[in-house]
């Protein structure tokens, strides 16, 4: 058993200590499998969560093909097993949500077949109706496996959203590796920002005093170096490679859970992909979560190594002039935006407080946020060696929207980060322009 492999067997027994308190961590689900084949075993993981006698498994035509054929064949054996059949390329939406309550409504548990989407629709109706769910994975592609939100667009906006966290995480490694490459490299884009949200989190409890926690980093620790420095292996099919990106991609999603929220897994970089989801998502060309999670870290990675090293920060008081962000971003999410930014904005008193902090402290300071950073070099390989892409241009997002995004990005939520410092430093501008070219 690997490293990594005891951390989730811990986790899943209460055995797990917190490497800063000392204490025992537990997590919420019962049952995580990860395994070169679990063909032929599906019934005897899924037995032991009491799920109920009526199952409802929910796959689309690919994931059905795949895998959800193979799985209601062995459930069959121990429950009554209805398949709900989604159209190909579902969307995670709040009518899918409702499609998905009403075709389960005479189910005990509900039963995933998939990935991103489909895990989130199937946890969220879940949570909505007070069943349980169990997921058996198709794809690496991204961390939110065991996570207790979902991505569920409701208005044409899309929200992170309270769910069910899985009784049950069933990832067959045969299946993982022969999912589309770009989906592997999603799951590897997710993964990379590991650094730059640790960063942005650690910034904010050094300089605001925000809460911060250790144990979600500990947990990656075992698997992160190999995982980017041998990064070209997964899409080589390598077995010890997709091990290794499937325990992260469960890990991240279990410090989610253990911190009950999405603190060390989303920060800045997460910040710039919403905003250009939210403002221009569907004129866009289609890309994956964390294929624009990959990019937008490498931006955020340079924008932190920057600051760095650098003198102190000289802060200025935030500066939100009346109406802006309702023209810039409509009404409602305007005022939306207008709130959460009023929560981290600094006024001239404490924008000066601060900037003092920053010139005495700032040795400090940045030896410990260095301490938990990557080489950008680093993380810009393992995305070229899986053929990832690395520049806002190769999604296909024009130079003057990601601009825009990484000055805008700021300002949709409260959280400060390595953004916030930046803007408030006056140096966000200039990195935006040579950042998007």
């Amino acid at each position: 058993m690997t490293g990594a492999d005891s951390v989730i067997a811990e986790l899943l027994a209460g055995r797990w200590r917190d490497p800063e308190t000392g204490t025992a961590v537990s997590v919420p689900i019962r049952q995580i499998a990860i395994a070169p084949s679990l063909a032929g075993g599906e019934a005897e993981l899924v037995k032991p969560l009491d799920l109920g006698r009526r199952l409802a498994l929910v796959s689309d035509p690919i994931t059905q093909e795949r895998l959800g054929a193979r799985v209601e064949r062995a459930l069959a054996g121990i429950a009554i097993v209805e398949r709900v059949a989604l159209p190909d390329r579902p969307h995670a939406d709040d009518a899918t949500v409702e499609r998905v309550r009403q075709a389960t409504a005479g189910a005990d548990a509900l039963i995933a077949v998939g990935s991103g989407t489909i895990n989130d629709l199937c946890k969220y109706a879940a949570f909505l109706d007070g069943k349980p769910y169990a997921v058996f994975g198709t794809a690496p592609s991204m961390n939110g496996y065991c996570s207790a939100n979902a991505a569920i667009t409701v208005g044409g906006l899309k929200k992170s959203l309270p769910a069910r966290v899985p009784a049950g995480v069933f990832l067959d490694l045969g299946i993982l590796a022969a999912a589309p490459p770009r989906m592997i490299r999603s799951g590897l884009g997710d993964s990379l920002c590991r650094p730059t949200a640790q960063f942005d989190w650690l910034l904010s409890h050094l300089l605001l005093g925000t809460p911060y926690r250790l144990a979600p980093f500990a947990l990656l620790a075992a698997d992160e170096g190999a995982l980017l420095e041998e990064a070209g292996a997964l899409v080589a099919g390598d077995a010890a490679a997709m091990a290794r990106l499937a325990r992260t991609l469960v890990l991240s999603g279990l410090g989610m859970v253990i911190c009950d929220g999405s603190y060390p897994a989303s920060q800045g970089e997460h910040l710039v992909s919403h905003y250009v989801e939210m403002m221009e998502g569907g004129r866009l060309p289609e890309s994956f979560h964390g294929e624009q999670i990959g990019v937008t870290t490498l931006s955020l990675a340079r924008l932190q190594q920057r600051l760095i090293e650098g003198p102190p920060p000289l802060l200025r008081a935030t500066a939100i002039a009346p109406g802006d962000l309702k023209r810039h971003f409509g009404a409602g999410r305007g005022e939306a935006c207008r709130k959460e930014w009023a929560g981290k904005a600094l006024d001239a008193p404490r924008a000066e407080l601060l900037t003092a902090r920053l010139a005495q402290d700032w040795g400090r300071l940045r030896t410990r946020l260095a301490a938990v950073m990557r080489p950008v070099a680093l993380l810009e390989r393992a995305l070229e060696a899986t053929g990832a892409p690395r520049r806002a241009s190769e999604l296909g997002w024009p130079g003057a929207l990601y601009r825009t995004a990484l000055i805008r990005a700021r300002q949709t939520r409260n959280r400060y980060t390595a953004l916030d410092l930046a803007g408030d430093a006056g140096l966000l501008e200039g990195f935006a322009i040579e950042e998007a070219g």
